[in-house]
């Protein structure tokens, strides 16, 4: 309500200034066009994010110095540090990497967003950059018209560089005529009231533009056009920098605790680093001043000397921050806490975040599966056979378990099912049809996220299918028979056999010698179903079960069988692809292929 009520104001205050002052438009048309190249580089470069770019960035973060780097380098290299940030709270929400190691790639993009700074002064300013422009902005027109995505992506990029360069034109060009009728230097301040009030404007100018790219171009433009002095316009820069945690701050208002502790860990580097700018600002000037005398910049190019500026005061706030991430992370943990109490049927992994890419979709609906299927899934089967889980898990001998779980837990299956597996079914369902429909997929991503909804809905029919067994399994405890007892515990223990290995086959290392196994079971599953016909056969001849009970024991023999095999492949297709988080889906299709000739 508070973001509406000031847009609106906004809006209005725009209006009149352009209608009093139409001196002011082109600087105005010329913050818009760039603007506008901004958001098509974002999206010229989100189609290479599917491959590349999200491997580097999440190889990159398990040393603290490749995380710095590699967030700067592609920071620098794409023009986004906004992208950068989208791609790190998705990769925190889907548990790809660590909260220190988004940190990371946060504080390299801080230093990779300052290249905006020096390619604007050493090469915006520098020419006719309107000539460049436009042949940009026309072949990649042509290109983002392909139906290929990579050639669309490759079009949206030149286009967004184009805009972006003439906008840094038409700002040029407004300042320049703006300065024929206005001197904005008559309100230059020095001193450090001056550093303040115009750190205030920068804040407040990146919190309208919601962008301290933009922020910084109109600085420099400014500047270039000699309407803002050069004390001035190192205050605005740093500004700049405080103004753009603000508003990821307000982006992160209804994202995940992911993205509110990502955006608390930038607030806390740029508010400390600029702290230490605006304390030492005339120092670390007179360190620009003597930098560029070393590598040859001319005296007067303020333009550059500001970009010298926002680069070092970001590497200085960088080497500061660096021996406190870990304090820095761990405080951010204690602050932003997980809500308690989260139920097996609440998302865990799930949330708006791991949608923005195709990797961390597949790998958030994985876990979520994963989590499902260890937890409620396997509980319920357990129970729904009167075996503690605990048993199961243990090394004790399978047929000892049998003989000493007697008891009848009086197990609702059905209301268990509603009230930890129907929601979180639905929700990765949800979740699962969302990534399909939105994200651009290949086929094999594609085809594993078809996977995991097989594998849930394989889940759903396991407990079905318990229930069942448990109504019967319940009366065979009741009825003073023997043998009908005897054809529930092998049922039992056929069960209970399946759910050990497929614990040791997600917990042990070799998991190799575990998928053998439950390949094997499998097999075993198809074929002991006629011996178990043969044993029900005998008991109905020798008259030691009634024709009620032995409709029963058929019914279950199958659904054993059933139980057995659904939970064996949803141990396969889920934790038989453990490094494919990105291409998901091609041990998948070995998978069905091998399934088809078995």
């Amino acid at each position: 309500m508070i973001r509406k009520i000031f847009f609106s104001i906004f809006l209005a205050a725009l209006a009149l200034i352009l209608f009093f002052n139409p001196n002011f438009k082109t600087i105005a048309a010329g913050v818009a066009i760039l603007l506008f190249g901004m958001i098509l580089l974002e999206e010229g470069f989100k189609v290479f994010t599917r491959g590349p770019l999200q491997n580097i960035l999440k190889k990159a973060t398990n040393k603290l110095y490749k995380s710095i780097t590699a967030g700067a380098v592609v920071t620098a290299l794409i023009q986004s540090s906004s992208l950068v940030s989208v791609i790190t709270i998705s990769f925190i929400s889907a548990g790809l990497i660590s909260l220190g190691g988004g940190i990371g790639l946060i504080f390299g993009a801080n230093i990779g967003s300052t290249a905006t700074a020096w390619l604007v002064a050493g090469f915006g300013l520098k020419i006719k950059i309107s000539a460049l422009a436009m042949p940009m902005i026309i072949f990649g027109l042509i290109f983002s018209f392909q139906k290929n995505s990579t050639l669309k992506g490759i079009g949206d990029v030149l286009a967004g560089l184009g805009f972006f360069f003439l906008g840094i034109f038409f700002m040029k060009e407004g300042f320049d005529v703006y300065s024929k009728h206005i001197d904005l230097t008559q309100y230059a301040v020095s001193g450090y009231s001056g550093v303040l009030l115009y750190t205030a404007i920068g804040i407040i100018i990146t919190i309208i533009l919601q962008s301290s790219a933009a922020s910084l171009v109109l600085v420099l433009t400014a500047l270039a056009a000699a309407q803002i002095e050069y004390e001035n316009a190192l205050a605005m820069a740093i500004g700049a920098n405080v103004g753009t945690t603000i508003t990821a701050i307000l982006g992160s208002l209804k994202s995940n605790i992911a993205g509110k502790r990502l955006a608390g860990a930038h607030l806390i580097f740029n508010i400390l680093t600029a702290i230490i700018a605006l304390i030492f600002i005339f120092p670390l000037a007179n360190l620009v001043n003597y930098l560029a005398n070393l590598v040859g910049i001319a005296t007067n190019d303020y333009t550059l000397k500001l970009a010298m500026f926002h680069t070092i005061f970001n590497i200085i706030g960088v080497l500061i921050m660096i021996p406190f991430i870990k304090k820095l992370e761990v405080f951010l943990l204690k602050f932003f806490k997980e809500r308690n109490g989260k139920d097996i049927h609440e998302p865990k992994y799930l949330n708006e975040a791991i949608l923005k890419f195709p990797g961390t979709a597949i790998s958030s609906l994985i876990n979520e599966s994963k989590y499902l299927y260890k937890n409620a899934v396997f509980e319920i089967v357990a129970h729904g056979l009167n075996i503690h889980r605990d048993d199961i898990i243990s090394d004790k001998k399978i047929k000892k378990i049998i003989k000493s779980s007697t008891k009848n837990m009086d197990v609702n299956v059905e209301e268990l099912y509603y009230s930890k597996v129907k929601t979180i079914y639905g929700e990765i369902i949800k979740y699962a049809t969302t990534a399909q429909n939105d994200l651009k997929l290949t086929k094999e991503q594609n085809n594993a996220i078809t996977d995991i909804k097989i594998a849930n809905r394989k889940m759903v029919e396991v407990i079905k299918d318990v229930r069942e067994l448990n109504k019967n399994l319940t009366l065979s405890l009741n009825l003073d028979n023997k043998d009908l007892l005897d054809e529930y515990n092998n049922f039992r223990k056929k069960i209970t056999k399946v759910l050990r290995v497929i614990y040791l086959f997600r917990t042990e290392e070799n998991s190799k010698k575990y998928a053998e196994k439950l390949s094997q079971l499998k097999k075993e599953a198809k074929e002991s179903i006629r011996l178990s016909n043969k044993s029900i056969d005998k008991l109905i001849r020798e008259n030691l079960i009634s024709v009620k009970m032995a409709s029963s024991l058929f019914n279950d023999n199958t659904n054993v069988k059933d139980i057995n095999k659904k939970l064996i492949e949803v141990a396969e297709l889920l934790y038989g692809n453990k490094d494919s988080l990105f291409e998901n889906g091609k041990k998948n299709k070995k998978l069905k292929k091998k399934e088809k000739l078995t």
